[in-house]
């Protein structure tokens, strides 16, 4: 009878030793689960935009910046514009907001000044552009790009980008307080789709978290503005 319960009690011992790994590996695999849902949700919501709706006539376009090489427009940036061009061009739009800063590439003009010079190249007469030069960010582009329309009474606008981005422009766009908007999206053949559906995955997860903290307060709305 004593070698059967010490044999029982060096086994609860054992199960007890091992119950912390145990523990370890559950929430372990639940945060694997809890992460790829994460993703699949995110990456439905990029896929899903929809980008065929049709446009309805606005005051002004703002076209959210993108790298500069060497002072050019880089070949997705040159996408974004040549879809601005078509709205431009069309009459769907009356004048273009072009916003982004330094990139810090090493770039001397902003995103939006390099902007602005393809599309004075391609026949836009410069009193249809206006700049904004300090963006860093989506956030800051859409923010900055707002005060500017108002100061120009522009007052029905499209947000234009490309289809991977515009899920998430979208949400930036009505937490900014955009009254009368649309978001305009080119699909992209130079750049690579995994690559970045991926960084958009990981951007719009950090734009989350910062639209968490500015609902509960910790962040003031203009504290990047």
């Amino acid at each position: 009878m004593k070698t059967v319960t010490g044999r029982r009690s060096s086994s609860r011992k054992r199960t007890k030793k091992n119950r912390p790994w145990l523990l370890l590996f559950r929430v372990v695999a639940w945060m694997i689960c809890a992460g790829v849902f994460w993703c699949g949700y995110l990456l439905w919501l990029i896929n899903g935009y929809p980008i065929d709706k049709p446009l309805n006539k606005a005051d002004a376009g703002i076209v959210l910046g993108a790298a500069l090489w060497n002072d050019v427009p880089s070949p997705a940036l040159k996408e974004r514009l040549d879809f601005a061009f078509q709205l431009y061009k069309a009459g769907t739009v009356d004048k273009l907001i072009l916003s982004g800063g330094l990139d810090g590439n090493g770039s001397t003009l902003t995103e939006a000044e390099g902007m602005r010079n393809y599309l004075m190249a391609k026949g836009i007469s410069a009193d249809k552009l206006l700049l904004e030069n300090k963006a860093t960010s989506t956030y800051e582009n859409l923010g900055y790009s707002k005060k500017i329309a108002e100061e120009n009474n522009l007052n029905t606008l499209i947000v234009i980008t490309h289809d991977y981005h515009a899920a998430r422009s979208k949400e930036i766009a009505k937490t900014l307080d955009f009254k009368q908007f649309q978001v305009a999206a080119t699909k992209s053949k130079v750049l690579n789709p995994v690559y970045n559906e991926s960084r958009e995955v990981l951007a719009f997860t950090k734009w989350k978290v910062d639209w968490l903290l500015l609902t509960i307060g910790i962040r003031p709305s203009d504290s990047s503005l």
